[in-house]
C-alpha cells in the first residue's frame, strides 16, 4: 500500500499519498497504540502466532450465550470483517485518489481522503483490540445471530468497495467503527444499536443510488 502510484502535478496530493503510506506503515509494525478506550495501552501486532494461538483458544471456547458475538472464536471472526472492511476502505480511497493523476486534487476531496485515511486506522486499532482481547468482549444474549452480524458487516464491505462517491460512505465507516467500540462493551444494547446504526446507512446509500421515478 506504501508504494500506491503517486499523482503528479501537485505538492498537495502527494501529501495525501504521503499520508496513505504513513497508515499503511503504522499497520504493518503492529503501531495501535490506543487502539481501543478500554485499553489505552494496547500495541499488538497479529502475526502467524498469535493467530494460531487465537484459533486455539477459540476452537476450546464455549459459547458465553445465545446468538452472536458469544464466544471467542465470533469475536475474532467479527474482528476479521471489521479488518476486512479496512482492507476494503483503503483500497477504495487510493482508486478515488489515482483518477486525479496529473491534476489538482480538490480540497474537498482532499479532505475526505484524509479523513477516511484515519477512520481506516482507527478501524484496524479497534480490530487489533478485540484480537487482543476477545475473551472479555463475549457479548450474551445477543438476541442476534453471528450469521447476521458477518451478513452485515460483509455487506457493508461491499457497499464500500463499490461506492461510486466516496464521500457517501462516511457515516456507514462511522457505524462501523461504532459496532467496534460497541463490542468491546460487551453489552448487547450497544451492538444491537451499532448494527441498527450500519443497516440504517447502508439503505441510505441505497435510496442515493436509487433512480429517480419519473412523475
Amino acid at each position: 500500500m506504501a508504494n500506491e502510484t503517486k499523482p503528479k502535478g501537485d505538492t498537495t496530493d502527494l501529501a495525501i499519498d504521503a499520508f496513505a503510506g504513513a497508515v499503511a506503515g503504522a499497520v504493518t509494525e503492529g503501531i495501535t497504540q490506543g487502539a481501543h478506550p478500554a485499553n489505552a495501552a494496547v500495541a499488538i501486532k497479529v502475526d502467524g502466532g498469535a493467530a494460531g494461538t487465537l484459533a486455539a483458544t477459540a476452537a476450546n471456547a464455549p459459547a458465553a450465550g445465545k446468538g452472536g458475538l458469544a464466544s471467542v472464536a465470533q469475536i475474532v471472526e467479527l474482528a476479521d470483517q471489521l479488518s476486512a472492511c479496512a482492507d476494503g476502505l483503503h483500497e477504495r480511497i487510493m482508486r478515488d485518489i489515482r483518477t486525479y493523476d496529473g491534476v489538482v486534487v480538490p480540497p474537498h476531496v482532499q479532505a475526505t481522503a484524509r479523513a477516511l485515511l484515519e477512520d481506516e486506522l482507527l478501524l484496524r486499532q479497534r480490530a487489533n483490540g478485540l484480537y487482543a482481547d476477545a475473551a472479555t468482549y463475549i457479548v450474551k444474549s445477543l438476541g442476534k445471530s453471528q450469521q447476521g452480524v458477518v451478513a452485515l458487516t460483509t455487506a457493508a464491505a461491499e457497499k464500500i468497495r463499490k461506492i461510486a462517491l466516496i464521500g457517501d460512505i462516511t457515516g456507514l465507516v462511522a457505524g462501523l467503527l461504532h459496532l467496534a467500540d460497541a463490542a468491546a462493551t460487551g453489552q448487547a444494547a450497544s451492538v444491537i444499536a451499532a448494527l441498527d446504526k450500519i443497516h440504517t446507512h447502508m439503505k441510505a446509500i441505497d435510496t442515493l443510488k436509487a433512480p429517480v421515478k419519473p412523475a
